[in-house]
Formats: C-alpha cells, sequence, structure tokens
C-alpha cells in the first residue's frame, strides 16, 4: 500500500472498527485474528498479539520433575545433535 493511501472507516457504536479488506488480506488476518493495540503520539497502533505470554528462565526452571544424574552441556548438546540428524534423516 502507498503511504499516501488514505483509507477510512467507521467506529461503531459497539467501539468497533472494520480494518478495509485490503489490509486484512495484505497482513493475512482472518476471523479470530488476536491483535495487539497501542496508543502511540501519532494514533493507534495494532501489532499481532504473541501467541505466548512472555516468560522469564527462572519462571519455568524446574517445571518438569527429573529424576537422576544432572545432564552435562556436552551431553545435552550430543542429544540435540542426534535428535537433529534423526529428524533431518526422515526428510
Amino acid at each position: 500500500m502507498a503511504t499516501t493511501e488514505k483509507l477510512i472507516t467507521t467506529v461503531s457504536t459497539k467501539g468497533q472498527v472494520i480494518l478495509p479488506s485490503a489490509i486484512r488480506k495484505r497482513k493475512d488476518w482472518g476471523a479470530g485474528t488476536r491483535l495487539q493495540v497501542e496508543d502511540t503520539p501519532e494514533g493507534v497502533l495494532l501489532k499481532l498479539a504473541p501467541a505466548f505470554a512472555p516468560t522469564r528462565p527462572q519462571d519455568v526452571f524446574g517445571v518438569l520433575p527429573h529424576t537422576g544424574k544432572p545432564k552435562t552441556l556436552e551431553e545435552m548438546d550430543a542429544g540435540v545433535l542426534a535428535e537433529a540428524r534423526r529428524r533431518h534423516a526422515r526428510d
């Protein structure tokens, strides 16, 4: 869309705004698409809402129980590499 193209929409009595179909198609925003709304000095910014809430590593460490001896970094790297090779071999 050219920056000079001006599209106009109307706010309904329920506070709803219909986005022009050209924009929805270009952004691939179908029905049910969750959008994040941000108030900016220039107006309102719509962005795709993140699929998951932001988390910090300390929030999720220890979520899954583990019994046994801890793995070394080398063992973890080897396990990841083995799984990547296994998945690549399927293709």
